[in-house]
């Protein structure tokens, strides 16, 4: 029998989560005074990463058990810029990402301070080299957009005969909209431009 004082007991001070398992993601934005000037710092991944090789990305990786997102986030800056704790300073939480792929990622915003930015090095296991792009350059600069579509892919284990339709079923097509940056030789494109993007859109609002 339903004991419903329990269950609005127990639903009062719940905290939503995605009702599909996902694989819970953490990234930092590092943001550093240089010269005078804020700058956003980006990591081009090492070629032997077994995961997005050479591509552009913020430092950022899996939830380890027991973390939290902003926890990830820190640990996971401080191994890949080789930078310590008291060097970085947390501003605040952006939205986050539910992706196609059931990936959840959360984004954080963060100073980076007690360091040159020139003479970081970073952790080689996983990124190649460091660099910067002046925030003023993503206010001044929107970027391009492109639509990915994707498609629901068939297979026999699917039960089609329990469906209205079966294999003609009328899935729902999904369209993404997949940001590209240019500066310079880098192409930042995908979530982390999309991220850019979501910070550039704050800070324009302000």
């Amino acid at each position: 029998m339903l004991d419903l004082e329990l269950l609005i007991k127990k639903l009062e001070n719940r905290i939503p989560r995605s009702m599909e398992e996902m694989a819970e993601f953490a990234v930092l934005i590092p943001l550093i005074n240089n010269n005078g000037q804020w700058e956003l710092i980006y990591e081009f991944r090492a070629m032997d990463m077994k995961s997005q090789p050479g591509e552009v990305s913020f430092p950022g990786g899996r939830l380890e058990k027991g973390e939290t997102f902003k926890e990830a986030a820190i640990r996971e800056t401080i191994e890949e810029l080789n930078i310590k704790e008291e060097n970085i300073n947390i501003i605040g939480e952006l939205d986050y990402l539910i992706s196609y792929a059931n990936l959840e990622i959360h984004c954080f915003l963060a100073t980076i301070s007690g360091v040159d930015v020139d003479k970081i090095e970073p952790n080689p296991a996983e990124v190649d080299h460091l660099f910067t792009v002046p925030l003023d350059f993503f206010l001044n600069t929107e970027p391009k957009s492109y639509g990915l579509e994707m498609q629901t892919k068939y297979n026999e284990e699917f039960p089609y005969n329990l469906i209205p339709g079966g294999k003609n079923y009328k899935f729902r097509k999904s369209e993404r909209n997949i940001y590209f940056y240019q500066y310079n030789d880098y192409t930042i494109w995908g979530y982390t431009a999309t991220m850019t993007k979501h910070l550039t859109q704050i800070i324009k609002d302000l």
